[in-house]
């Protein structure tokens, strides 16, 4: 196991480092600038190591188009909160509305543009930084970690971690789009119902069956269609597998989260697979909560495991 640590611009005279993970055929690079993972490479059928992540090569990049959110850790709430408003404890929120009419990604200024501190841990590097209260409209002091780390086979693990000093709400995800070569993937997701939504892109509150949509993915298909979507866990196993017929390359996906967006756009060339809460929890009782209070811990987790067949 390699780890090291390397100059990569700055940000308002703040230094970015780009931090290198490499266990075996894999290396995972990662920014402290939006605790972005900026590459991903694994090796083909054949043992042909490649990049299987979008992102750009330089911080520029990052800066000049930071709409994709290529690889960035997304807070203080991934995906959207309708109408970029919530009620906690009899008090309203209001945000930015930076995706159409709704908040979204945590907002103007949220995580991914941030440089967050950097330590070595072992098998990989801890992010951390205290968001204040207020940041971007939410309530609390918020202490946040993403611990990034290569397991012994490779696979890489985040760890998200937050604690707060008042009431707020709180979703973490990765928006790593993948690539894995080749013409085509295949998807499969374990599960059975997903969140309708709006013309907006917001859920209606319905958990809908998959069975006899274009969303059923339960036994693996080729991707097609372009998608924009949460999913609603089955749990019991992996969440989700990516496979590219060509290369042979698959990721897999295990996570502690409720839920998983699949944005899938060609225009991109890439599968973003986000491991989250459900879209505008914060508004929906009726769906798992994000409400973090004090004395209470954030904790969640998810795996990417890389392989062939």
């Amino acid at each position: 196991m390699r780890i090291t640590g390397e100059p990569f611009g700055s940000v308002d005279g703040t230094d970015v480092t780009r931090w290198t993970l490499q266990r075996g055929a894999v290396r995972v690079r990662v920014l402290t600038y939006g605790g972005i993972v900026q590459s991903v490479e694994t090796p083909d059928r054949d043992g042909v190591p490649d990049g299987v992540a979008l992102g750009f090569p330089d911080l520029e990049g990052y800066l000049k188009r930071p709409e994709p959110y290529f690889g960035a850790l997304v807070g203080r709430y991934a995906n959207r909160i309708a109408d970029g408003t919530f009620a906690l404890d009899g008090t309203e929120y209001r945000l930015a509305l930076n995706g159409g009419p709704h908040s979204l990604h945590g907002g103007e200024r949220g995580f991914d543009k941030r440089v967050w501190d950097a330590e070595e841990v072992e098998g990989g590097v801890r992010l951390s930084r205290v968001s204040p209260d207020g940041e971007e409209g939410f309530p609390g002091r918020l202490e946040v970690s993403a611990t990034y780390t290569l397991d012994d086979d490779g696979a890489l693990r985040i760890g998200y971690r937050a604690e707060t000093d008042a009431p707020t709400v709180v979703a973490l995800t990765n928006h790593t789009y993948w690539n894995l070569g080749g013409g085509g993937h295949e998807l499969r997701i374990a599960a059975e119902r997903y969140t309708p939504t709006d013309a907006t892109g917001v859920p209606t509150g319905e958990l809908a069956e998959v069975a006899g949509t274009e969303l059923d993915f339960r036994t693996g298909r080729p991707l097609t269609i372009p998608l924009d979507h949460n999913f609603v866990l089955d749990h019991g196993g992996p969440a989700a597998e990516l496979y590219a017929p060509e290369t042979g390359r698959t990721v897999t996906v295990e996570t502690t989260e409720p839920g998983l967006q699949v944005y899938a756009s060609g225009d991109l060339g890439g599968i973003a697979l986000e491991t989250q809460h459900f879209p505008d929890s914060p508004n929906r009782p009726e769906f798992p909560s994000t409400v973090l209070r004090p004395g209470d811990v954030y904790a969640s987790a998810t795996v990417f495991r890389f392989g062939t067949r």
